[in-house]
């Protein structure tokens, strides 16, 4: 292609560089930043808030994600953690930062409730933009190898048995994993004692050394039970898993609950459309790569992905749906 000599007009050499730029083969996300906001995206690292401790499964495949997407970026992607409150601090973060796609944070099912159930000063509606769907988890109940809990039912009997004895764990206050003992227990007028924990890894070595006597999570429970240092009672999933055929669901239980609280990443609101898509297609890649996809099989997980619109629409379910749960279970708090 013949180069243009200083005397062409400013406007010809415009256009050509705009027409080359319209011809050329698709890139990876770093050399189709564009323009505008996009322009040069990103110049430094990023942050991914996660909202759980360090070493929990969650935490673990973030890491993961983080590392290959910056590969695609050309920046690395720093994972930093804001355990508690039931996974919902990730939100002030989001709510604070600057809709500039360095702040970005894993956002958990719980905020969908807790916006519903006590108040707080954000809404994930109006204070995120949705960027990609990432996965869901599969819960269930456990108990330690040795106990004598064999099935679900036996904790129920324990309960009726010896009221206010029971000790089961979960990941949290108003996280799936506690709303669905309370409805569990709720619906026989049963009552257990609640021990919430931060992190899955501490929660699980403490169910299997017996300081509690059961524990509800995700699947980061999944290498104690492989090792045989925990017990599988139930499942909260559509199906078995594949991982654990054996064990049954909670709806096969005749309890007529599923729950998976699927999960992806967000930006503060009004971030530009043209950075959504370069974090997209570099988070989409890397949830995608075969490495990944390995580490969320040790935890029975696989890509659940959603793209920006879907996921939004997804979130926006996911937030009529908690509401009337809430005004169901009489959760909800009054206006104002």
């Amino acid at each position: 292609m013949a180069m243009n000599g200083p005397a062409r007009p400013a406007r010809r050499r415009a256009l050509a560089t705009l027409a080359a730029a319209a011809l050329a083969p698709a890139w990876p996300a770093r050399a189709t930043a564009g323009t505008g906001a996009a322009a040069g995206f990103p110049q430094r690292p990023i942050y991914l808030w996660v909202p759980w401790p360090a070493g929990g499964a969650t935490d673990l495949t973030m890491r993961l994600l983080a590392d290959l997407a910056g590969q695609q970026l050309g920046q690395k992607l720093v994972t930093e953690n804001r355990p508690g409150a039931g996974g919902t601090l990730v939100m002030p973060l989001l709510q604070q930062a600057a809709p500039d796609g360095y702040t970005l944070g894993q956002v958990p099912y719980p905020v969908f409730r807790a916006v519903h159930t006590q108040r707080v000063l954000w809404d994930p509606l109006r204070d995120l933009t949705p960027i990609i769907q990432l996965t869901g988890v599969t819960f269930g109940v456990v108990v330690a190898a040795g106990s004598p809990f064999r099935q679900l039912e036996d904790l129920f009997e324990y309960a009726r048995a010896h009221p206010g004895k029971l000790s089961i764990s979960t990941n949290g206050v108003g996280t799936t994993p506690h709303v669905v003992l309370d409805e569990l227990f709720g619906r026989r007028n049963l009552r257990y004692i609640h021990v919430p924990y931060k992190g899955t890894s501490e929660q699980m070595i403490n169910v299997a050394s017996g300081q509690v006597m059961a524990g509800v999570n995700s699947t980061g429970f999944a290498p104690f039970v492989d090792s045989g240092q925990l017990r599988l009672l139930a499942t909260f999933g559509e199906r078995r898993t594949k991982r654990w055929p054996q064990v049954p669901t909670l709806r096969e239980l005749g309890h007529n609950i599923v729950a998976s609280s699927p999960y992806g990443l967000c930006g503060p609101r009004g971030l530009p459309p043209a950075i959504v898509q370069v974090l997209h297609d570099a988070l989409k890649t890397a949830l995608f790569d075969p490495a990944h996809v390995a580490e969320l099989a040790r935890y029975d997980q696989e890509p659940n992905y959603l793209g920006p619109e879907d996921y939004g629409r997804a979130m926006r379910e996911a937030y009529a749906h908690e509401r009337a749960a809430a005004e169901r279970l009489g959760l909800l708090r009054p206006p104002g």
